[in-house]
Order: structure tokens, then sequence, then C-alpha cells
């Protein structure tokens, strides 16, 4: 297992372009780690430095299905927790299971046919007895390409971590350009140009944190109407749902994880903070790297209420939770103009 995450991890290393500007401030520590040899043994603080200055940085390799990387996710987790004898393992081997019961009425595609076998045992209480790393890792390789399978509206309750902020998805019909279904496509079809097009100035400001102007939300509209990726309606609509075309965009890209670090590091600084803090700065992290923003209504939601039924003020003191509200109304201030 840890030579497979560690050839992983240097194969996407080995895949940032040191000409890029955003990895060139980097390049001899990218040049350092695209070495097989430098994963054979780590240090606690090399471990510190891939984190904090490697971790974030854009590589070139195939886009993957994102609904692949969130199970990754949860598989990973559901792994530390094994190792770390933590308490939620339960809860997560309970979503694994979610996962697998909603896989198993997909029973006609031959695809998840071929791994139904597998699917109904995690189902049983006997697979979970001494289930050890390995039997986790088979499932996430083998389900993974799977997951994508399920209808949107059964996810919602499996992948509370990424809870979608426009709610159960429902048929729409768009005046002026036909079914809620053909913006779906809109929306895939943008959010795949974006993020091929990440170090374009405008979208790089909208990643990286940095305030937009009204010509930055104008040089957006027009690259997306030039490139035909979408209609005058389409982008009217975008800003309706999403408060603003700069917030729609901040959703298909997300926020750079580095910089979500940067700025609740700065939160964190200047106290000892627990391991619940800690556990629940990480899960706004990750909401804000797929999502791009976050309403603070959601702090008062699960994941966050798993760690403290009392949301953020079970956790940190009233002063502090008004200065984390503060926080991510000043991300979601970025993104407009």
């Amino acid at each position: 297992m840890r030579q497979a995450i560690a050839a992983r991890l240097q194969t996407e290393v080995a895949a940032m372009n040191v000409d890029n500007f955003i990895v060139r401030p980097q390049r001899q520590l990218v040049e350092t780690y695209a070495q097989p040899n430098t994963w054979e043994t780590l240090e606690p603080e090399q471990f510190s430095e891939l984190a904090s200055r490697v971790a974030g940085l854009p590589n070139e390799l195939p886009a993957e299905d994102e609904e692949a990387k969130r199970f990754d996710l949860l598989m990973l987790r559901l792994q530390l927790a094994r190792l770390h004898a933590e308490t939620g393992f339960t809860q997560l081997s309970q979503q694994v299971r979610a996962i697998t019961a909603a896989l198993e009425e997909k029973d006609s595609i031959p695809m998840v046919r071929e791994q139904m076998e597998l699917i109904q045992e995690i189902q049983a209480d006997t697979w979970w007895e001494d289930v050890t790393i390995p039997m986790l890792e088979r499932v996430r390789k083998r389900l993974r390409s799977l997951i994508r399978l399920i209808e949107k509206a059964q996810r919602q309750p499996i992948y509370t971590d990424f809870a979608d902020e426009l709610g159960t998805e429902n048929l729409i019909e768009i005046p002026g350009f036909g079914s809620g279904n053909e913006f779906d496509r809109f929306r895939a079809k943008a959010r795949q140009f974006l993020l091929a097009h990440e170090n374009h100035l405008t979208i790089y400001k909208l990643r990286f944190n940095t305030p937009l102007t009204a010509l930055d939300l104008g040089e957006l509209e027009r690259i997306l109407l030039e490139s035909g990726i979408g209609t005058p309606e389409h982008l009217e609509y975008a800003k309706q749902i999403s408060q603003g075309l700069g917030l729609f965009i901040r959703s298909l890209v997300g926020l750079d994880r580095e910089i979500a670090k940067q700025v609740f590091g700065k939160f964190l600084s200047g106290c000892a903070a627990s391991a619940d803090q800690i556990e629940f700065i990480n899960l706004i992290i990750d909401h804000l790297t797929h999502h791009g923003v976050m309403e603070p209504g959601l702090l008062y939601e699960s994941p966050f209420t798993d760690i403290n039924a009392q949301g953020p003020e079970g956790v940190f003191s009233s002063e502090q939770v008004e200065a984390l509200v503060s926080v991510l109304s000043e991300i979601r201030a970025a993104a407009t103009a």
C-alpha cells in the first residue's frame, strides 16, 4: 500500500509542468520529488514540505471523474479511521454500505453486475469483522468507476461531506433553452473548459481568492460565449441560481486547497487548536476546495454536527465562530464584484 501510494504521488509530481507560472516558484521541490528514489524514505519535514508547498500545484495528468475522486476520499478516510481505531469508522462504513446498496439496484448494468458479489459482501456485517486496509483498497479500486452510475438524487445522503448547496436536483424548464438537463450539460462543458484554462488570469483569481472586478466578470462572460460553451441564456440563468457569474464559475473550479489552508491557518494561529477544531477546519477546506464558497448555515449540518451536535459553537468560542463566519463571507465576497 505504501509503495503504491508513493508511486501515485510521484507520478502526479512528475506530471507538473515546471514552466507553468504557478509551479515555477516551487521548481526545485518539484524536480526533487519527481524522482522515484526520493519517495523511498521520507522524513517528517518532507511530509510537511509536500503538503504545504507541492500538494496544491497543478499537474498535467488526464482529469478523472469527480464522483470517483470523492469515493477515493471516502475510502481514504475509512482506511485512516481503521488504522487509528477512530470512532468515526462505523459512520464511514455505513456510508460505503449505502453506496453499495444503491449500486446493487443497478444490477442490469453489465459493469455493475461484474462486481455484484463484492457489492453484496460489503453489505453484510461479517465482511466488516477484522476488515483490513488491503480489503478496503480492493473495494476502492473495483467500485470507484461505478459511482457515477448512481442517480444524483441518491448520492445526497451518501456524500455528506460534499452536500450540494443547490439542494436536491429536480427537472426544471429554463426559458429560452429547454430543460434542466440541457443546463446540466452546459455546466459540465463549462467546468471542463474552465479547468483546462485554469491559468487564465481571471480564473486564476477565482481559484486563488483574489478579488474580482467588473472587468474580470465581463472577461469571464466573453470567453464562455466566444468559446461556444454556452449561450447568453445559459449565462443569465447561471447568474440567477448562483447570485452572480463569479460565484457560478467559482463553484465549478473550486478554491485552491493551499489558499484555503493559508486562510484558515491564519484563523487558527496564535492558539493551540484541539483535534476537533482541526477536523472541523479540514472539513471546511474540503468543502471550499470542491464548491468554492460555503454558506455558514452548513456549519450546523452533517458532517460538522458529527463532530459536535452544536456545530461550531460546540467546538469554538463565540468570538471564534463570528470570525469563522467572517472568513467565509470574505471568501465569498472575493468572487463577486
